[in-house]
């Protein structure tokens, strides 16, 4: 066993391919501040090597960086029980290095900064396990060595930076080689000459999100080491493609956020504004004095002023006139004095002589009063005031100390004092989750977190007050997304088919959930209405929302191979979500028009229509698969794409790869319908009103 102390950690293993008992390992000893580049290095990092298995470890560092030179992270790779290389960051003497003598000894053979530098964020190299003198070593680019080491030539990376953090060579064959970027994987298989892309991967490490009120709507965010994006939520062919976003000139950690009047104008925070139908961006960043950014910085529109734009750095800023003028309208609402947090304060006393650092990190205007707005910090403050920025109330809870990050605030639209904070103190060594809801404009707050998971693993990123059902809330953790029915009395788990992830933003827009995870692109969750309704009866048919009459999919060339990646659309119609406690013999499902003519109905005990693939001229998968209306127990979503019946009967050119329509009856004409769901002789209904497409 190998161990130092509580401050130093393994960060890289691996073995001698010549003989598995020889193994090596390097430890880094480091620490992060709550606050940004907070870095903190000990004096117990090193490259360590075993021949027993790993029960004895020798250090190797003749030739090496010592810890007086800075000695930094580490990281190595073996290429036989000789030839080792390692790329080590230091402050003097940092570079590639060789062994040829099973690390006993090593050589400097490389220093250039674009090659090593940034060794805390990716100290990656790896040797070519057929050729001993190549070598790659990564960092915002990726470079290989044909000398052993002496020199490097770039094969992959861009301007502006890519951030390779993970290099993978397959041993038998080395002309295959992996990528891992910020941005997703990407695979050569002629030894780096070519590259296959990332864009196939839903990889986005999004910060924030928002929507804007067009129809279809947007959705923007920034995403690390992508820039901005705006996707739109409904593509026109059917699916969501590469023809359907693009960037929108704000920064990689940006709140973006699109002009209410206006979603042609796209801003983003530390002042960026872009016009979608010219392209340009232009500057609009706050000219004055003393202003603290970080990377992410809040910007929003007030609902209830759409003309105000608010900004946040140090102060809070805001702009009636698009960025052409701003104003502060708040002092520096960062802590003056602090603690630093244990897990930093063991290690370090830079914390208490630093110089001021916090920032507004969360803002929440009232959505019903111009002059209420809260802000939260990243050094663990809340602020409120309700005379549009002449004065400032410290609303802090008591419990919040210091560097407990206020990652996002919400103020409530049905009650006028009420507000959310989610708070985030997983910098502070803490993994508890923290949301806080006061009633009295701040004078007190309570703790709702109950049922979010386990007690010390779901830090809370965001927190949602639903627009039109009040005591629904919505939060995201460093695991999923989560919902509840009472004010936060209790929390449920609504991650469904969504996978494990950052979720750092979410968004209620109409009748849809919109979120942004860090490392899973954006998720929207369609038609929330059911959430709304919720209650204890054994059957329940939910109200669903109003149906538009849309064209799913408008594509009349070729349709894109299924080998294309693409984003899935909304569904195909209006859904109709219901309930049942128990199973059912039967359940039956009408549509109903103004005069009770039942112009749709469906079975439970309905057999499926499908297509004979042995009639088929091409590959049967390409087939929207049946949908059969459950008799299960618990809760159930069927799909009617509002048009009338007609047989399963063939595949046209308005193809999506295993959701393609069998059949293309005529609409349904825009008006009232009811919709009637009987089980085993007992009926429930609900008002269904479709729509013409807002566009024509």
């Amino acid at each position: 066993m190998l161990y130092k102390d509580e401050n130093t950690g393994a960060v890289e293993v691996a073995l001698d391919p010549t003989n598995p008992n020889t193994v090596y390992c390097s430890l880094w000893a480091a620490r992060q501040a709550p606050w940004e580049n907070g870095v903190w290095q000990g004096t117990t990092s090193g490259l360590f090597k075993s021949m027993d298995g790993g029960t004895t470890w020798t250090p190797l560092t003749k030739g090496l960086p010592t810890i007086a030179q800075g000695l930094g992270r580490i990281g190595f790779s073996v290429f036989d029980d000789k030839r080792l290389y390692a790329t080590v960051d230091a402050t003097t003497g940092g570079g590639i290095y060789r062994s040829d003598d099973g690390g006993k000894s090593w050589v400097f053979t490389n220093g250039e900064p674009r090659v090593w530098s940034r060794g805390s964020d990716f100290a990656e190299v790896r040797a070519d396990p057929k050729q001993r003198d190549v070598v790659y070593a990564a960092n915002t680019s990726t470079y290989k060595s044909v000398d052993g080491g002496k020199t490097f030539v770039c094969i992959k990376g861009a301007p502006g930076g890519d951030d390779y953090h993970t290099i993978w060579i397959n041993s038998i064959n080395p002309q295959i080689i992996l990528l891992a970027a910020d941005q997703g994987a990407t695979i050569s298989v002629n030894g780096g000459e070519t590259w296959s892309s990332w864009y196939n991967q839903p990889t986005a490490q999004l910060y924030h999100v928002s929507t804007d009120n067009q129809f279809p709507y947007w959705v923007y965010g920034g995403q690390q080491e992508s820039g901005s994006v705006g996707i739109v939520s409904r593509g026109q062919d059917g699916q969501i493609t590469f023809r359907d976003w693009h960037p929108v000139g704000a920064e990689e950690y940006a709140y973006v956020v699109a002009d209410p009047l206006n979603p042609d104008i796209i801003y983003g925070s530390k002042g960026s504004k872009y016009n979608k139908k010219t392209g340009e961006v232009i500057s609009i960043r706050p000219k004055i004095e003393g202003l603290r950014y970080l990377r992410t910085m809040p910007m929003l529109f007030s609902e209830a002023d759409p003309r105000t734009l608010f900004l946040a750095s140090n102060r809070l800023l805001k702009t009636r006139d698009g960025g052409t003028t701003w104003e502060a309208i708040s002092p520096d609402l960062s802590r003056e004095t602090w603690d630093v947090p244990a897990s930093f304060a063991a290690v370090s006393t830079d914390g208490k002589t630093m110089q001021r650092r916090g920032v507004i990190y969360a803002v929440a205007p009232s959505p019903t009063n111009i002059n209420v707005i809260w802000c939260g910090t990243d050094d663990g403050l809340l602020w409120l005031t309700q005379d549009g920025g002449k004065s400032w109330a410290n609303v802090t809870p008591p419990e919040i100390t210091s560097w407990s990050k206020i990652a996002q605030l919400e103020a409530s639209r049905f009650v006028p004092g009420r507000a959310y904070a989610a708070v985030n103190r997983l910098r502070c060594d803490d993994n508890k989750p923290y949301i806080y809801k006061t009633d009295d404009f701040g004078k007190t707050w309570k703790r709702i977190t109950y049922g979010l998971g386990l007690s010390d693993d779901a830090p809370v990123n965001t927190v949602r007050e639903d627009p039109k059902k009040p005591g629904l809330l919505y939060c995201g953790t460093e695991r999923m997304v989560w919902f509840s029915n009472d004010d936060g009395a209790h929390w449920n788990p609504l991650r469904n088919n969504m996978p494990a992830t950052s979720i750092r933003d979410l968004v209620v827009h109409d009748d849809d959930l919109v979120v942004g995870t860090h490392g899973r692109s954006f998720w929207i969750l369609d038609s929330i209405t059911a959430l709304r309704q919720l209650s204890r009866k054994p059957v329940a048919l939910y109200a669903p929302t109003v149906a538009y009459l849309v064209d799913w999919n408008r594509n009349t060339d070729t349709p894109l191979p299924p080998e294309e990646p693409a984003g899935q659309n909304p569904p195909d119609g209006v859904v109709i979500d219901y309930y049942l406690a128990l199973p059912a013999k039967e359940v039956l499902l009408e549509v109903r028009d103004s005069q009770g003519k039942v112009i749709r109905r469906w079975s439970s005990t309905d057999k499926p229509e499908t297509l004979d693939p042995l009639k088929l001229t091409v590959d049967p998968r390409w087939a929207r698969p049946w949908q059969p209306l459950l008799a299960t127990t618990g809760s159930h979503r069927f799909v009617w794409n509002l048009r009338q019946y007609a047989p399963a009967s063939s595949l046209g050119m308005d193809a999506i790869w295993q959701n393609t329509p069998t059949s293309k009856a005529p609409w349904v004409a825009p008006g009232k319908y009811t919709l009637r769901l009987t089980i085993d002789g007992g009926f429930w209904e609900q008002p269904l009103e479709v729509k013409p497409d807002p566009r024509k």
